[in-house]
């Protein structure tokens, strides 16, 4: 009995998919301008199709662009774009700086024109000419906002410490320094103490700087028609290079001593260790920059794919494409609330990843454990291993 009704079930559903999803086929052919007709002789006008993969790489690519909105679809769409500054420099050609949007469509203007988002110059009958150099040093969506994060931070943390110059330490903060000021605790407390004892203020600054840096390009990043600032792999490694640099000064002998000659391993083994110790120092600062990197991307990536999914169905059927929208809907506006959480959560990885590298780096040996053994925090070793999932 059980097995009719699933049959039944599987004929209806069938059945249904035949109804909604089918298209009717007429038999067409191109004519000599490659236009497909039918037998007829109408013209078949074929839909656009949206190319996903290309949605999602102008997406989380860089641009010199900010894309707000497009209304109508084809060539006869309106795109309601923010044209940034473009500044070029070429030895043959000299300095230019006009407007991003003297190139859309297509068009060339004073000798150069945009491919693929990458400005190039073109020679008198609008060809790449190979021969002219130029230097890009352009306002691209991702520096602009990288400007506006920079102005946000330096805001926000200026009108906090006058607001504590101003009342002192002994006056109940009230307002945005209500906010602010448990977010600078939990930092102090859960970041910077355990893993850089009784040192951490002299890294604090440092450490609050890239914590509220990452966490408001990370917000800003989930704007619609923003950049995904913190998704792109050249800031992750300028933030990672940095982070490097204040490890590196933070280092002393012993930190070396136990890399190129690690105590307690037999010879041999310390010539397989010294380089797998050695190449740590970089590993660590690369493996911020790709975590970073890769989980801001995968969110934008999922909610891009959930919108699409709409678009994909729609192209398929108008009934799926309706039909499908709530549940895409639905998912979207679910990943997007995760993702505000992740935002947090990578700010407080990087920084958290940080501190332990910086511990380590100024350890002074085995003796400084054991008389450290009563501290209830947890060593550098294990908050590395906890992070490291």
């Amino acid at each position: 009995m059980v097995s009719k009704c699933v049959k039944s079930l599987l004929v209806a559903v069938f059945s249904l998919s035949i109804v909604f999803f089918s298209n009717v086929a007429v038999a067409q052919h191109h004519d000599e301008n490659g236009q497909a007709v039918t037998e007829e002789g109408t013209t078949v006008h074929e839909e656009e199709k949206i190319d996903a993969a290309k949605v999602i790489m102008e997406h989380i690519m860089d641009s010199h662009e900010f894309h707000l909105a497009t209304i109508g679809k084809g060539h006869s769409a309106n795109h309601i774009t923010l044209p940034l500054p473009v500044i070029l420099y070429s030895p043959q050609r000299g300095l230019s700086v006009f407007s991003y949007g003297n190139l859309h469509h297509e068009a060339i203007y004073n000798g150069y024109k945009s491919e693929e988002g990458h400005i190039v110059p073109v020679d008198a009958s609008g060809n790449v000419d190979e021969t002219v150099k130029v230097y890009d040093f352009s306002m691209t969506r991702n520096v602009v906002q990288m400007f506006i994060a920079l102005l946000i931070l330096v805001l926000v943390m200026t009108k906090v410490a006058s607001k504590y110059k101003k009342n002192g330490a002994h006056v109940a903060p009230s307002g945005f320094q209500n906010a602010v000021e448990p977010v600078i605790t939990f930092v102090r407390d859960e970041v910077g103490k355990p893993n850089l004892g009784h040192k951490y203020e002299k890294y604090m600054p440092y450490l609050l700087t890239v914590f509220f840096f990452i966490l408001i390009n990370n917000l800003l990043g989930l704007i619609p028609g923003s950049a995904n600032v913190t998704g792109n792999i050249a800031f992750t490694l300028v933030l990672a290079f940095i982070s490097m640099i204040v490890i590196l000064f933070s280092t002393n002998g012993h930190f070396w001593g136990h890399i190129f000659w690690p105590p307690g391993v037999p010879f041999l083994v310390k010539l397989i260790l010294i380089p797998v110790e050695f190449a740590g120092v970089f590993i660590k600062p690369i493996a911020l920059m790709i975590r970073l990197f890769a989980n801001m991307v995968a969110g934008h990536i999922v909610i891009i794919c959930f919108i699409s999914l709409i678009f994909i169905f729609g192209a398929m059927s108008k009934v799926a494409g309706i039909g499908f929208s709530p549940i895409s809907l639905a998912f979207t506006v679910f990943i997007y609330f995760i993702e505000i959480l992740v935002a947090f959560i990578q700010a407080f990885i990087f920084t958290n990843l940080t501190a332990v590298f910086i511990g380590q780096a100024f350890e002074t040996g085995h003796a400084d454990h054991k008389e450290d053994a009563h501290d209830p925090h947890p060593t550098h070793d294990h908050k590395e291993k906890e992070f490291a999932l």
